[in-house]
């Protein structure tokens, strides 16, 4: 098998990718859905985080709504500290094993769990400075036409957080895609455990991970261009008006105006 491989690196790449593209494409599969079920369970951890980080204190407040706040602001901060601050694949490696005789689970599971809770402590951060970016004049808004805190937090803060740092949340996809490499060290059968596996039974290392890189750059650079034309979608005006307009008016306007 070996004397047909070709000499050079791109021929011995191209024979490669034919004679081994099953499991390329077994192991691109594996990387995609890892890299999209830690985005999208991380976005909504990051978002539950993120709020409960950004919790405004009062002095109106009691003492024990006051510690509580404080308690859940202290939680939340390890969590992000902690897994924004070792490996994911350290975290990889201990969650998995520490885990395993409570969940039982598959290492394509506990490839998803790691990639998730990681992704959301930087969701977390993201989601924080989005709501923290926005100007307080849109809670006052908001709370003229007799909203809630919750009613400001879903209609008002979290759709521009969100529009905000769309661009952020977007990359944290595209790094997810790159990251699931690391989960090789539990057997995750993603593109670079394929990859190294190739380049056993070939022994054609260059030519292999070359095959590998190309595929890495095929998914980051579309998912990049499709982000791309989701946030230019995002930041389409939406209605004409005037500019004094607040958000808040914009999103019950219509709804007080029928009443």
């Amino acid at each position: 098998m070996l004397t047909k491989l070709p000499s050079d690196l791109f021929g011995g790449a191209l024979y490669i990718l034919q004679k081994y593209g099953p499991l390329f494409w077994a192991g691109t599969k594996t990387t995609l859905l890892i890299a999209l079920t830690g985005t999208i369970i991380g976005l909504f951890i990051g978002l539950g985080v993120g709020i409960l980080r950004s919790l405004p204190e009062s002095s109106m407040d009691n003492k024990f709504k006051t510690f509580l706040i404080r308690l859940v602001k202290l939680v939340s901060g390890i969590y992000v500290e902690v897994f924004r601050g070792t490996p994911m694949m350290v975290q990889a490696m201990f969650l998995f094993y520490a885990l395993r005789p409570v969940f039982h689970w598959t290492k394509l599971v506990a490839g998803m769990f790691v990639v998730s809770v990681n992704t959301g402590a930087y969701m977390a951060e993201i989601v924080r400075a989005g709501i923290q970016s926005l100007d307080k004049g849109q809670n006052e808004a908001a709370r003229s036409i007799g909203m809630n805190n919750f009613q400001t937090m879903r209609h008002v803060v979290l759709p521009q957080a969100i529009r905000n740092a769309f661009p952020a949340i977007g990359n944290e996809f595209v790094v997810n895609i790159k990251d699931t490499s690391v989960l090789n060290v539990i057997g995750v059968t993603e593109l670079y455990f394929q990859t190294t596996s190739v380049a056993g039974i070939t022994y054609r290392v260059q030519d292999t991970f070359l095959v590998s890189a190309i595929i890495y750059l095929i998914l980051t650079y579309s998912t990049t261009t499709i982000l791309k034309i989701i946030e230019r979608k995002m930041n389409m005006p939406v209605q004409s008006g005037p500019s004094s307009t607040s958000t808040a008016f914009l999103v019950f306007g219509n709804k007080r105006e029928e009443r």
